[in-house]
């Protein structure tokens, strides 16, 4: 929170999701946060939902979202607004680094260089603790999958995927910049990592029952690094506790997740499309 009442621009409006102690959390917010922060109390429970509720509530077309292990750089709400201005209607999302020892930061992006990722699939161009999203756009195509929430992990994927196949713009801009801190056990690591397996697991049984094959070659990839990283433990090679780790212990459980509860039909399922902008008249 004090990083955004360091923004300069200032945000126009901020709004902080809650679970929790929502009293607790409006007390700290007051103290710290921005002129004017409002703490919308959550129900529910996850990412997902969580986001949903702030993206649906804002009052603004173009919202930014970061989490509360990030802080933001002091230009991150210009610099938010410079891009999306350049690119309406885009998805936006941009560098998250690591703060503290980068082994224990998970979900991080570096690379110094843009990439438009608009007509390419890919599940993984997505960092939700750093994005820009076009309020309508997002809502319209369903927003982030709340099924995703007892999984802790892959909603970010999911939209991403789904915005792509259905031919809108996203796309990386290393200008736009948040801060991960480092907060984790080496315990907690490796329980997320196998979240973060479970939930890719869930993605890909989701379109696969949707009929979307396009999907299968995610699956195939990490199904085969599964296996690499299976017999690197059985032969007892030392390995680095990264993302892939959970793999293994994840991905069955994710799949026979998606299988059972993410059948086609609802708001979310693969066959949703975003609606397309219209042209200027």
């Amino acid at each position: 929170m004090q990083s955004l009442s360091r923004c300069r621009p200032a945000p126009a409006e901020v709004l902080v999701t809650a679970q929790g102690e929502p009293k607790e959390l409006a007390e700290l917010v007051g103290r710290v946060g921005p002129p004017g922060t409002r703490v919308v109390e959550h129900r529910g429970h996850g990412v997902s939902s969580n986001t949903n509720l702030g993206v649906r509530l804002a009052a603004h077309p173009v919202v930014t979202v970061t989490h509360d292990d990030c802080t933001v750089q002091t230009d991150w709400i210009g610099v938010a607004y410079e891009l999306a201005c350049r690119y309406p209607n885009a998805i936006l999302t941009g560098r998250v680094l690591p703060s503290g020892d980068p082994a224990r930061v998970p979900s991080c992006k570096t690379d110094p260089d843009s990439h438009d990722f608009t007509g390419e699939l890919e599940p993984g161009a997505l960092y939700p603790s750093n994005m820009v999203l076009p309020r309508d756009l997002v809502m319209a195509s369903g927003g982030f999958d709340e099924r995703f929430d007892p999984l802790g992990a892959a909603e970010d994927c999911d939209l991403a995927y789904r915005w792509l196949r259905a031919g809108l713009s996203l796309r990386y801009e290393p200008a736009l910049v948040v801060h991960h801190h480092d907060w984790r056990t080496e315990e907690e690591l490796a329980r997320l990592y196998v979240d973060y397996g479970r939930g890719l697991g869930a993605l890909y049984a989701k379109h696969l029952r949707a009929g979307d094959n396009a999907i299968f070659c995610f699956l195939a990839r990490d199904v085969r690094l599964a296996l690499v990283i299976l017999r690197r433990r059985l032969l007892r090679v030392p390995s680095s506790l990264d993302w892939p780790s959970g793999l293994p212990a994840g991905l069955p459980r994710g799949l026979v997740f998606g299988l059972r509860r993410m059948g086609p039909g609802s708001p979310w399922d693969g066959t949703a499309r975003a609606a397309r902008p219209r042209s200027p008249a």
